[in-house]
């Protein structure tokens, strides 16, 4: 039985709200998180957020993070030890082949170990959280080629750096960096006359990359999805043309294996023609083509509200208020699309903490682990379990194959199949066993051996205590004449607990 101060009634307006900016701004609460928000003060705990550098990062994090050494390489290092057991296991030789899947498989295991590691346990929640909308709104697969050594140097220098700042600096990084540049083909774009030649030391896909014509892929995503919106008053004449501007924007692997740019500028492989773009007659300008045109679409009133509609809904609910999106959009093109004091005002919004705002986002597969982690107070010792139950309930880390990125509504990941496996994950959890996921295939990458040590088992009053007036009088009256370990499970499978 959970106590008296436990129940409903011991809570009021500043419980509620402290959790909801604890369930909004991050991951949920931990054991003693409402109580120090409430002794800040909820503006001082939102500002805090917001400057993340100023929040010490715990010495345990820093170490664990240090452990993993694709967090600590560069880029070109990464890529170089890549490519060369992709060319040993070319040759056919069957312990390259499997040095090179072990090679594969673990960058992408130790990427995936340290963005889960710091979305647990890092006090910088909200840098976390905004990493993750990022991610998604620039979204690059893991699992298409390359990409498997550049993505944890891409959410690394180009997504992180620049979640709080200038969204034009933002969009340039990501635009530059050869995980978006190989995900969406620009690097193989070319203008349609381009005549290649082979030159002294070009080999592999360097060499291929240099005769494959213009490709609209990265113009279309940068219009639909990073920028304008797909109601954006764009036409496909000028996705061609967009396409036209960026030809050499590119990068060479072999080059950056050894050390050299993470991009370059190929004015060989550049359409010196005119251009005709929304609206706009394009004078040849090389490089400054592109850059011109991240510079309107950065500031276009179209992305203001793309931007603000997509922000709304991460940190509102599904169907944002019109009138919150419409604000949120004239702010960013008041601020010249500075980040941070638009989320100020999103935050600061009565939308934002309206009663009908509490509980009125589902869980994401991601949001929902971690927050089960973070109430339970467990350790993230071993993250493999964890890791493999994301990939069974479709949330692999860095798995999205499609550029749109996951998404955070609750008709993405409401449905039974995924209800059933989010209670299986509860009641491991809650009696203190590793969630294990089915080896089906490609769907347990990371197996949990049988001798892996057990935690300790959740305690309810502990799990009450922490997410307070989130856990209905019905959730509470369920729990009653429970077994202790049943009761944990019962609240981290409840309905209650799927919403934030």
């Amino acid at each position: 039985m959970f106590a008296a101060a436990e129940t409903p009634d011991a809570y009021n307006a500043s419980d509620t709200a402290a959790l909801h900016v604890l369930n909004r701004l991050g991951y949920g609460p931990r054991p003693g998180d409402v109580e120090a928000v409430k002794r800040m003060g909820i503006e001082r705990y939102i500002e805090s957020q917001l400057q993340p550098a100023a929040i010490p990062l715990p010495a345990a994090l820093q170490d664990r993070l240090a452990s993993l050494p694709v967090q600590q390489q560069s880029v070109g290092d990464t890529l170089a030890q890549y490519l060369s057991n992709r060319r040993a296991s070319a040759k056919g030789d069957e312990d390259a082949k499997e040095k090179q899947r072990l090679t594969a498989r673990n960058i992408v295991l130790q990427t995936s170990e340290a963005r889960l590691l710091r979305a647990i346990e890092s006090p910088r929640q909200l840098e976390e959280v905004m990493v993750d909308f990022w991610f998604n709104h620039f979204n690059v697969f893991i699992g298409k080629g390359l990409d498997n050594a550049l993505v944890a140097s891409y959410e690394r220098d180009a997504i992180r750096p620049h979640v709080f700042g200038n969204f034009r600096d933002l969009l340039g990084a990501t635009a530059k960096h050869p995980a978006m540049l190989f995900y969406l083909d620009n690097w193989l774009s070319t203008s349609p006359d381009f005549q290649p030649r082979r030159e002294q030391g070009e080999r592999g896909q360097g060499a291929r990359a240099r005769a494959k014509g213009l490709n609209e892929n990265y113009a279309r995503e940068l219009m639909e999805l990073h920028t304008l919106g797909v109601d954006g008053g764009y036409q496909q004449r000028d996705v061609t043309e967009l396409a036209r501007m960026l030809t050499g924007w590119s990068f060479t692997p072999q080059e950056l294996a050894r050390g050299g740019a993470t991009f370059r500028f190929d004015a060989r492989r550049h359409d010196n023609g005119m251009k005709q773009w929304l609206g706009q007659a394009i004078a040849p300008d090389g490089i400054g083509e592109g850059e011109r045109a991240l510079d309107v679409l950065a500031m276009h009133p179209a992305t203001a509200h793309h931007l603000a509609f997509k922000l709304a809904q991460y940190f509102v609910q599904d169907n944002p208020p019109p009138a919150l999106v419409e604000r949120l959009a004239q702010r960013y093109l008041a601020v010249h699309g500075e980040i941070r004091p638009v989320l100020r005002t999103l935050f600061a919004s009565p939308e934002f903490l309206s009663p009908s705002a509490v509980g009125a986002k589902f869980k994401t597969p991601m949001q929902f682990i971690v927050s089960a982690m973070r109430a339970g107070g467990l350790p993230a010792d071993n993250l493999r379990p964890q890791l493999g139950m994301l990939r069974q309930l479709g949330m692999p880390l860095y798995g999205c194959q499609t550029p749109d990125g996951y998404k955070n509504t609750e008709a993405a990941w409401l449905n039974p199949d995924s209800l059933g496996r989010r209670i299986s994950f509860a009641n491991a959890i809650a009696s203190g066993r590793n969630p294990r996921a089915a080896r089906d295939g490609d769907m347990e990458p990371f197996p949990t051996t049988d001798d892996t040590p057990a935690r300790r088992p959740a305690d309810p009053n502990e799990l009450l205590r922490t997410l307070g007036p989130s856990v209905s009088p019905a959730t509470r009256q369920a729990l009653a004449g429970q077994p202790m370990r049943l009761q944990a499970a019962m609240v981290l499978g409840s309905p209650d607990f799927m919403r934030h």
